[in-house]
């Protein structure tokens, strides 16, 4: 029988940047197995891949599954093994490797159990984040190497979150799109606790739909019933709490993103359907893992009540209704706040008649920066060198500058700049052992940006 993930002849014209160029830098051999799921699912949608296990057990997919787990570093799990105490072990890397690879070949694998740890949302509530140990994420980080491009071949252009080659701003410039188009009707969906409520069995289904292979199937299954450890709070002695998921795919996991969106793959696939909102609405969806918005040309009962019995008949999932709103933003002082923007029609700025479309961060995302940087230069950040307070700063402000650099940000930044300022001159002009202060005629902001602060672009609009 003919290998169904053999090497072709065919050329890169047929895939897309994904698999086309190998942004990852992975070996031309597993960069080219990659190619050859893709081509193969893509060539035939209903076709259920048999033999993949043998591929996971390769040593340039084990080592490539490594390369890319220790370049996200991430914390230990509940071994306490980090990426560095496997590079500094006797055996090394390889020796690692070579234990995941028998315990992987001889079936012994069993995955420990999940770490988890609570972190804050900007509501104040905390969100539950699963840590696999680095030897559970190599393993699954191998297996997602192989079911990427096979799902990647049936996932959606609506799609545009946790997928190789897409961004939140091509999501954001999609929704830009279609409001110029005319759809400014907008059903703005909230699913509740949504990586925690996937459906185990259900989600199972939807890998099946390609994967046949039962030795993979087992794997994936292993990892959404294992074990979670979290600190006993409540007991107030330092002990533990073990508990098995019955549904989700806790956030942390290399494999879960790919998961959740395979989920809800489902739910973009029936949208477009004939019988579906694309068809009878013109709608348009734009979704960002779990986030996604409708857009049309009016938002009514029909539609609301096909995104209901979809996402909780269907698929067992809740939607949170105190989240989820139809906005009209053809109205005056309606607005979308969506991926931390607002999209709202503002009057010209040259007192015309006629509205344009604002796109600029929104007020949370502002508070959120304001935040982070109260965080930086905080009381407990004293004792750092001038320098290397400011560089940190320059470090969070180019990476929160680079993402709102769309629309119209120039007053955001604006904002955002000055608020830098203020907060390490009152940061220097308080340490206690050493205040700073600039010298005789020269302003803060000045001193600041001779010792080396970078301000964001604020006057500048980029398009």
């Amino acid at each position: 029988m003919q290998d169904p993930i053999a090497k072709t002849e065919e050329s890169d014209s047929d895939l897309p940047e994904a698999f086309a160029v190998n942004g990852l830098g992975l070996p031309v051999k597993v960069f080219a197995l990659r190619q050859g799921l893709y081509r193969k699912a893509k060539r035939e949608p209903g076709f259920r891949f048999y033999s993949l296990y043998g591929q996971i057990l390769r040593p340039d997919v084990l080592r490539s599954a490594w390369e890319r787990v220790a370049g996200n570093d991430g914390a230990p799990g509940v071994d306490g093994v980090s990426i560095q105490a496997v590079r500094s072990s006797p055996t090394g890397v390889e020796g690692f490797l070579a234990e995941v690879f028998e315990a992987l070949k001889s079936k012994t694998y069993r995955p420990q159990a999940v770490k988890r740890v609570y972190i804050e949302k900007d509501n104040g509530k905390l969100r539950p984040l699963g840590i696999p140990t680095v030897r559970d994420r190599v393993v699954q980080m191998a297996v997602l190497l192989l079911l990427e491009p096979i799902f990647e071949a049936d996932f959606l252009d609506c799609s545009m979150g946790f997928r190789p080659r897409r961004s939140a701003h091509q999501a954001l410039e999609e929704v830009r799109r279609n409001l110029r188009q005319g759809r400014t009707a907008v059903y703005d969906a909230d699913l509740a606790s949504y990586f925690d409520t996937i459906p185990h069995e259900n989600l199972m289904k939807c890998v099946e739909k390609r994967v046949a292979d039962r030795s993979v199937l087992t794997l994936i299954r292993m990892w959404l019933k294992a074990i979670v450890v979290e600190d006993d709070d409540a007991g107030g002695k330092g002990g533990k709490k073990f508990s098995r998921s019955k549904q989700g795919t806790p956030q942390g996991g290399v494999i879960s993103p790919l998961l959740a969106n395979l989920y809800l793959h489902w739910f973009d696939k029936m949208f477009h359907r004939s019988d579906g909102p694309y068809r009878w609405a013109n709608a348009r969806m734009v979704r960002y893992a779990d986030d996604f918005v409708i857009l049309a040309k009016f938002v009514g009962w029909r539609i609301e009540g096909f995104v209901s019995s979809v996402l909780e008949g269907r698929m067992k999932l809740s939607i949170n209704r105190s989240k989820t709103r139809t906005v009209k933003l053809s109205d005056p002082g309606e607005s979308l706040d969506f991926l931390g923007y607002t999209f709202r029609y503002d009057r010209d700025l040259y007192g015309g008649e006629n509205r344009y479309l604002n796109v600029f961060p929104s007020k949370k995302s502002l508070q959120k920066e304001r935040n982070k940087l109260r965080e930086i230069t905080g009381p407990s950040r004293c004792f750092l060198p001038v320098v290397t307070l400011i560089a940190q700063v320059n470090m969070n402000l180019r990476g929160w500058g680079a993402y709102f650099s769309r629309g119209y940000p120039a007053k955001a930044l604006r904002q955002i700049n000055s608020f830098a300022v203020q907060r390490l001159t009152w940061h220097l002009q308080r340490r206690s052992q050493r205040p700073f202060h600039p010298p005789k005629g020269i302003s803060w902001y000045e001193q600041l940006h001779r010792l080396g602060l970078v301000p964001l672009p604020g006057s500048v609009s980029r398009q």
